[in-house]
């Protein structure tokens, strides 16, 4: 590289790092975390979801709770040009009920259920590995998942946080009506 790329390279490089504490300064605690992608394990910054309205399950392929894949896809669908947003973080800490890969368990998703929604790569929830993420969700509410499919659902501003127990599904009144109420509170 030459000294006058490197002189209109430099400004931009700085201005970029500059920025980027601004981000994680704002960013809730709740979601200032980096997970791999489950298609292709890209890190992605949970940072991007802030001000939105947070549903995040640990999901498992083959439970008896694994139909509920359709009723998160239908509610993120409904409510996502609304400012929802559902995370799948796939986990074989219950019942050993998600064993595949990433690849096989983006397969999955996509082709039995249609999923669009973010899937991060398979995370560990229970302990005594439970991921910071679910260490922070578990702190808030007080309420670990003991199964597939528990639901946690975070505010806008990141700070309040409500549990669902894996049997409360995703089309649920108890946990649309919490996403309503939400999703028209402001940020």
């Amino acid at each position: 590289m030459s000294l006058r790329h490197l002189v209109l390279v430099l400004p931009l490089l700085a201005a970029s790092l500059a920025a980027a504490p601004a981000v994680a300064a704002n960013c809730p605690a709740l979601l200032n975390h980096t997970v791999p992608r489950l298609q292709d394990g890209a890190p992605q910054t949970l940072c991007q979801y802030q001000g939105k309205v947070v549903l995040v399950v640990n999901t498992a392929s083959f439970c008896g709770y694994t139909g509920q894949y359709e009723g998160l896809e239908a509610v993120y669908d409904k409510y996502k040009d609304r400012g929802l947003v559902v995370l799948g973080f796939p986990s074989n800490d219950f019942g050993s009920q998600e064993p595949g890969t990433e690849k096989e368990i983006a397969d999955f998703c996509r082709s039995t259920y249609g999923i669009k929604f973010p899937m991060m790569a398979k995370t560990d929830i229970a302990a005594p590995r439970t991921h910071p993420l679910y260490k922070q969700l578990i702190a808030k509410t007080g309420s670990a998942p003991k199964w597939n499919f528990h639901k946690y659902l975070i505010d806008r501003s990141g700070t309040r946080v409500a549990s669902f127990d894996s049997k409360v599904a995703p089309e649920g009144r108890e946990l649309i009506t919490q996403i309503e109420r939400l999703l028209v509170e402001k940020p």
